[in-house]
């Protein structure tokens, strides 16, 4: 019986403690409203860095976010500027593009997967033009890879490593710009592609 009255003294005890502490961890965080307590990771609340549109004592014009020095490039940018988005532009990335990719299996097989899933369904798997698109009957079939005509003129299975690229980068009549969709790496790897089909009958 003492051992009974012992064992329910130290669970009062014990529920006392947790009351009290319970308590006063309450009490104290209602001290001062404008405390945030404690804080996990303060670093991600105050960063260091400058926000883009916060005022920055270290540049002369007082400004965060400087235009880019005349001339670079930013990091995975491709500058294509040099190549007007005209018929001369498209000609004179024919004459001066040629891709930087080594052909291997591997960037061809990459090549393959890219082309499938972004050219394919109005070009079709094989670059016959017969798309899923194409086949729902909404829009006119593009030219095939091996036997079309280009609609600037010349056989589609001719086209250069710039005019593919060309047309990638700016589009052509229904087909929109893939400049945003795929990478200049990714880009080229299609071009690759192009090729093989180019070469199919």
């Amino acid at each position: 019986m003492i051992e009974n009255i012992l064992a329910m003294n130290r669970t009062n005890i014990i529920g006392f403690i947790i009351v009290a502490f319970t308590t006063l961890a309450i009490l104290s965080s209602c001290k001062d409203k404008r405390s945030r307590g404690l804080e996990y990771a303060p670093n991600m609340y105050y960063p260091i860095a400058y926000n883009p549109d916060q005022k920055n004592p270290n540049f002369e014009n007082g400004i965060t976010a400087q235009v880019p020095p005349a001339g670079t490039t930013p990091i995975g940018y491709d500058r294509f500027g040099q190549f007007a988005n005209t018929t001369e532009g498209y000609l004179e990335a024919s004459e001066k593009m040629v891709n930087p990719i080594t052909t291997d299996a591997q960037n061809l097989a990459e090549g393959e997967v890219l082309y499938v899933s972004m050219c394919g369904p109005c070009h079709g798997i094989k670059g016959a033009g017969n798309g899923k698109i194409v086949e729902l009957g909404k829009y006119p079939a593009p030219p095939s890879y091996a036997t079309g005509v280009s609609s600037r003129g010349g056989a589609m299975k001719d086209l250069t490593d710039g005019k593919i690229y060309h047309t990638m980068q700016y589009g052509l009549n229904l087909m929109g710009s893939y400049a945003s969709q795929l990478s200049p790496d990714e880009r080229w790897k299609v071009v690759m592609y192009v090729h093989k089909l180019q070469n199919q009958q």
